[in-house]
């Protein structure tokens, strides 16, 4: 690892974290495997393809929802002194197809590569008022802009969405970045540029598992309590900063699986060895889902998870 990475207090992650999800990698004990070929006799399969930072790809191979897709990552030095220009080429390398594009928030780790995906591919970028701002600036045209104060339910394809309205996490004890946007702003953005906004808990229902996205590590209790899911995509920096984040998010939801996101840096490449955010304790992390009785799903940046649908199926 270069020093610069070791004096900002950057790691890598053990890989032997990845084997206390072996039994989700193994298909003799019930994990993941290859897609069915069509025409098989076989349920239909789930796809949950991680994207790193907040990044999720969700597709039954007929529809695809995106969520927070941040593939661009330039290094720490531009991130912090230049504009943010989205890499079209690798956007569309990595994820060619897309139906929707739902935005949890809209700081730039988050919403930065979706006005160019949602550009290449068709889809409607969804999101919060300030997230629209956000789609407007890059010069997405009004069809494909959908904004939601959340609580009500989209239908997606097949799927139904819901945004569930949610609180940004503290990092280092404040809140970065916070605020709406009210017009559009520059375009390429820099990090400042773009506040947080509203904040939203995607609910992603495809008919047979139901997946919740949290993308900063807190919540409203009263938001979630009462929507079950099977899986939970849940953020990991910051989450000391919520007394009893892990217990409170099981008790509401319910969950069989929880694949942590949000661990890795969003300024080390995306098709490079992870680094560590500062502060992110994951085997601390997994230990505390395991103790709540649900299996975590630790995925490699650009891995997925399969899984039969209907949801007590479990894993494919």
């Amino acid at each position: 690892m270069p020093r610069w990475k070791r004096l900002i207090g950057l790691r890598q992650p053990d890989p032997d974290l990845y084997a206390l999800s072996d039994a989700a990698c193994n298909p003799a004990a019930g994990g993941p495997q290859a897609t069915p070929a069509p025409g098989d006799d076989a349920p239909a399969t789930l796809e949950i393809r991680y994207l790193g930072t907040a990044g999720f790809v969700i597709s039954d191979g007929c529809h695809t929802v995106v969520l927070d897709p941040y593939l661009t990552r330039p290094g720490l030095l531009a991130s912090l002194t230049r504009p943010l220009v989205p890499d079209t080429a690798l956007i569309a390398r990595l994820i060619p197809e897309a139906d929707d594009v739902l935005i949890g928030h809209a700081h730039y780790d988050h919403i930065l590569d979706a006005p160019d995906l949602c550009r290449q591919t068709g889809a409607r970028l969804i999101g919060s008022s300030t997230a629209v701002q956000v789609g407007i600036a890059a010069g997405l045209p009004p069809e494909q802009l959908l904004a939601t104060a959340g609580r009500e339910d989209i239908a997606s394809g097949p799927w139904t969405v819901r945004g569930l309205p949610s609180l940004h996490g503290r990092i280092f004890g404040r809140i970065p970045f916070p605020g709406d946007l009210h017009a559009p702003p520059p375009w390429p953005p820099r990090m400042a540029d773009l506040p947080h906004g509203l904040v939203l808990n995607w609910l992603v229902d495809t008919g047979g598992l139901r997946v919740m996205h949290i993308d900063s590590a807190d919540f409203i209790d009263t938001e979630l309590a009462g929507h079950r899911c099977d899986i939970v995509c849940l953020c990991a920096i910051g989450r000391q900063a919520r007394p009893n984040y892990v217990r409170d998010i099981v008790k509401h939801l319910r969950p069989k699986w929880i694949i942590p996101c949000h661990w890795d840096t969003m300024i080390t490449p995306v098709e490079a060895e992870p680094d560590l955010l500062p502060g992110v304790d994951l085997p601390g992390f997994l230990r505390e889902i395991e103790a709540e009785g649900v299996t975590p799903l630790l995925t490699p940046i650009l891995g997925r998870q399969l899984f039969d649908q209907p949801g007590d199926a479990g894993p494919a």
